[in-house]
């Protein structure tokens, strides 16, 4: 695959409609905004395997591009977590349903900086003691055809309505809401090693909306213990998806970056 350049996506920015229309909320679903027609892994036949590996990176970036989940592993020294990670713009409500079930549930959307502030979404909190610096919003729901916000359908939508390049104001969500928006670092994963800066990374490089969905890999045990490295190779491999490491993507935005640079 030819060497994509990581350059920020431009957001449209559109008038603001009128105060009043604010607050209204519409049960009709946007016909642009609307579930696409794709289908949740399904289980298969695992391959027999003589020892780990990850797959490559290429291969993680041709599944993002088709809209299908990926694994992606952080370093064992750092969280040891893997997360399943999906191009927001492209998720169905079948594939958030999926999601939700083989996860930890708590699903946010990666954003750049620039979107965030368009919409007019603030940090969580102005000091951020999370471990891991992980940069969380203040939370959002979408306000066009949504009911609750929590149900699978609502959940799509409000991501698939965050990773839309225009048509989508600040005023189009409430907030707190059950969509946790993360802001990713400019840079990307070369500045932040993390789960955060490689969904947007994945999905700018696959030549999609910059906005990732993703979420925790965890045991379906009694504890709901975190799945590490050999549990999401075995987890991947069960619904064939591709798995790679934030270490494979640092060393392929570093080579083909600097490809380019010599062009």
């Amino acid at each position: 695959m030819a060497p994509v350049a990581l350059l920020p996506q431009q957001y449209v920015s559109e008038p603001a409609k009128p105060a009043a229309a604010a607050h209204t909320r519409s049960t009709a679903e946007p016909v642009e905004l609307a579930s696409p027609p794709r289908r949740a892994p399904k289980e298969r036949t695992p391959p027999t395997r003589a020892s780990f590996a990850f797959d490559t990176t290429e291969a993680a970036i041709a599944a993002v591009a088709r809209g299908e989940f990926v694994v992606v592993m952080d370093d064992e020294g750092r969280e040891n977590e893997g997360d399943v990670i999906i191009p927001a713009a492209a998720c169905s409500t079948e594939q958030m349903a999926w999601m939700i079930k083989h996860s930890s549930g708590y699903i946010c959307i990666s954003l750049p900086g620039e979107r965030l502030e368009s919409l007019s979404i603030p940090m969580m909190v102005p000091q951020n003691e999370e471990r891991h610096r992980t940069a969380y919003t203040v939370t959002v729901d979408y306000k066009h055809g949504t009911s609750t916000g929590i149900s699978a359908h609502d959940r799509a939508l409000t991501a698939r309505a965050l990773a839309a390049p225009s048509g989508v104001h600040a005023h189009d969500f409430t907030r707190p809401g059950h969509m946790v928006p993360l802001r990713a670092r400019p840079g990307g994963i070369l500045m932040r090693r993390g789960h955060t800066e490689a969904a947007v990374d994945l999905c700018t490089l696959a030549g999609l909306p910059r906005a990732g969905l993703l979420c925790e890999l965890v045991n379906d045990d009694e504890t709901g213990s975190m799945m590490r490295r050999d549990d999401c190779r075995a987890f991947a491999d069960r619904f064939g998806l591709v798995m790679i490491s934030v270490e494979q993507l640092v060393e392929y935005r570093e080579r083909t970056e600097g490809a380019m640079a010599q062009l």
